[in-house]
């Protein structure tokens, strides 16, 4: 089929982006508009009238692909996994559709951030991606060949919500059974490597609250509690990626998320995984996003590679 105008939409908790791509992946219109929050009927329409003010403003009919939290469950076409709870049940890719006139493309928003950099960002050119949004949580993604690895369940990446590789015995940096998570279970490596999460073990350290960026800057400055959760964060981090890289032993692992911008991870995680890795050299490659927030609906957009 011919290359033609592609309209990618993010579908995240408090807004939706929006942005249509030449068939080069230029930016021809973007556009960013409130959830309605809590109304599945009102998120439809919000994202079927983004979709539809793009094409527009690009002038020419596209192809849609939405990022959203959670998945559409293979077995019965409805949304499961969702932090935006009221997509949760509803045959959101549907009714999409059917508003549309047309078929649409949905996957999980961390497989589009990591489709994004697969084809044109930090990993382009690398045949197998492992992609990581670590902020206010944790997800991952997985494309090879420039192709989302779904799954047969449509859980394909889920790697925030596995638990943390070779934990440390209890004691003062004890990690099992680990954090309870809301996903009813304890010690996943979202409650480890999550902004939220550093800011906790820096509170039970140091006995003070700061956020992420606030931490790096103390560590930075010489606070030794922040310099001591940066290290068990970035050793915390090398043991979960290790294993993805004993799984999938992918080219290249992209960051994404508000911890990305940690530029000492990107040095002291490779130096530290190696141990934990299967292999006598380990060639994968740590490096970050270069769309920055614009992954995942660039991604969303690059849904539709094949036209």
């Amino acid at each position: 089929m011919t290359q033609r105008i592609r309209v990618g939409l993010d579908l995240g908790g408090t807004k939706i982006a929006g942005i249509a791509l030449d068939p080069g992946g230029s930016a021809l219109a973007e556009r960013r508009v409130p959830t309605p929050r809590g109304d599945y009927g009102a998120t439809v329409e919000a994202v079927a009238s983004l979709a539809e003010w793009l094409e527009r403003e690009a002038g020419a009919r596209a192809s849609v692909g939405v990022g959203m939290p959670g998945v559409i469950s293979p077995a019965t076409g409805l949304v499961k996994n969702a932090n935006s709870t009221w997509l949760i049940g509803h045959p959101f890719s549907a009714d999409l559709a059917a508003r549309l006139g047309r078929e649409v493309r949905c996957a999980n928003d961390a497989n589009c951030f990591a489709l994004s950099e697969a084809v044109d960002g930090a990993a382009a050119g690398a045949r197998g991606v492992f992609g990581v949004i670590v902020g206010t949580g944790t997800g991952g993604g997985v494309v090879v060949d420039r192709r989302v690895l779904t799954g047969a369940n449509a859980i394909a990446g889920e790697w925030g919500h596995n638990p943390l590789p070779w934990p440390h015995p209890a004691g003062p940096d004890g990690e099992w059974p680990g954090p309870p998570c809301y996903c009813g279970r304890t010690g996943c490596i979202e409650t480890f490597l999550s902004g939220p999460a550093l800011a906790r073990d820096y509170l039970l350290d140091g006995g003070q609250q700061a956020d992420a960026p606030e931490i790096v800057g103390r560590a930075a400055a010489g606070d030794a509690a922040a310099e001591r959760c940066l290290r068990r964060y970035e050793d915390r981090m090398a043991r979960g990626l290790a294993a993805v890289v004993n799984v999938l032993d992918p080219d290249v692992i992209v960051l994404g998320g508000g911890m990305s911008n940690v530029d000492r991870l990107y040095a002291n995680v490779p130096r530290l995984w190696a141990p934990y890795v299967f292999s006598d050299v380990v060639t994968t490659r740590l490096v970050k996003a270069a769309h920055g927030d614009s992954s995942g609906v660039r991604g969303a957009a690059w849904l539709w590679e094949s036209l």
